[in-house]
């Protein structure tokens, strides 16, 4: 059976890849077929996690062994194949491929097509540029929108700073802090 993905951007609204690949294949050919359709350098550590309908995080597949609980699975590119963790159309993953920033792509396996095999996974449809592979973080704090810090920020509007019990900090064992007048 072929699975065929969508692949979209958080980052880049025309960006879209579509990769065909045979559901017996691991993830780590899916993560090549990705870098490969992206042109991105090999070799950086990379992640796919199973999602949620809600793009929430379930399950890690990791590119290299990690050291985890033994209460846990763990799952490592090379030896899990797509077709023991995905069964389902419409199925969401995402794709970590920048862990220093968390930025990722967001997949949904579109299409189980049965009855057909693929030797090596297939970009079928390639649209727009990809986003940069590394982004400082000088670059993602100026993109970002600022924080509104307003009467509202705290969630109630009548919120003051001088009604915090500072009594409730006593007997934390800190010393007190030196007052300005004892420089």
């Amino acid at each position: 059976m072929v699975f065929r993905f969508l692949i979209l951007s958080d980052e880049v609204e025309n960006f879209k890849r579509e990769i065909q690949i045979d559901g017996d294949a691991t993830f780590f050919d899916l993560h090549k077929a990705i870098i490969k359709s992206v042109d991105y350098k090999d070799g950086e550590m990379t992640s796919f996690f199973t999602c949620n309908d809600d793009w929430e995080k379930e399950q890690e597949i990791t590119l290299v062994e990690m050291d985890t609980s033994p209460d846990e699975d763990s799952y490592t590119m090379e030896a899990t194949r797509l077709n023991n963790l995905l069964e389902d159309e419409k199925q969401k993953l995402m794709y970590v491929f920048d862990y220093m920033t968390e930025r990722a792509f967001f997949m949904e396996l579109r299409e189980i097509i049965p009855g057909k095999d693929l030797d090596e996974a297939v970009c079928s449809k390639s649209i727009g540029q990809a986003p940069e592979q590394f982004v400082d973080f000088e670059t993602i704090a100026a993109s970002s929108t600022d924080l509104d810090m307003g009467e509202n920020f705290y969630g109630d509007e009548s919120y003051d700073l001088d009604e915090l019990d500072a009594e409730g900090f006593d007997g934390l064992d800190n010393p007190p802090l030196p007052s300005d007048e004892e420089y």
